[in-house]
């Protein structure tokens, strides 16, 4: 492969030093639906967060996820992947790494929301081993669309 999507990639903590290139990501892939620049900062520093970083060999920041970890659960909080890394895998690394964390700290369930109309995601997370479990209708601002609910038993992960 080559082109932008074959760049060496590499996984590591995002901090709040990283938050000018996360929220870049984040308002570029969500547009209407990204979250706030300072809900982007809080969730990079709050407590019971993992969130990584996928960075070429520059340091630029390619890609960002997020998982909230408090007991035996876990929420995949976001996840986010530019244009140019896209349909390399590099998303389901990034989910592997979260869900690795995940189980470091015991988690024993994780869940996420997906946009109903997000066919790639859907599969991606149901090859990982998540299953729909419901639907949240009109989750997804201002848009109204529905997120499906997911949900992945540690011990049934793929």
């Amino acid at each position: 492969m080559t082109g932008p999507s074959a760049i060496a990639l590499a996984l590591r903590p995002a901090t709040a030093a990283d938050l000018d290139a996360v929220w870049a990501i984040e308002a570029a892939v969500f547009g209407s639906e990204a979250w706030s620049r300072e809900m982007m900062r809080e969730e990079l520093t709050a407590d019971h967060r993992v969130y990584l970083a996928l960075v070429d060999r520059d340091g630029a920041v390619r890609g960002y996820g997020g998982l909230l970890a408090v007991g035996e659960e876990g929420d995949i909080q976001t996840i986010a992947l530019d244009p140019s890394v896209r349909g390399a895998g590099q998303g389901r690394r990034l989910m592997n790494a979260l869900l690795d964390a995940g189980a470091a700290r015991r988690v024993r369930e994780v869940f996420l929301e997906v946009r109903a109309d997000n066919p790639a995601a859907r599969a991606l997370y149901a090859s990982l081993g998540f299953e729909e479990i419901g639907v949240r209708p009109r989750y997804y601002q201002p848009d109204g669309i529905d997120a499906i609910v997911m949900r992945l038993g540690m011990g049934e992960r793929r």
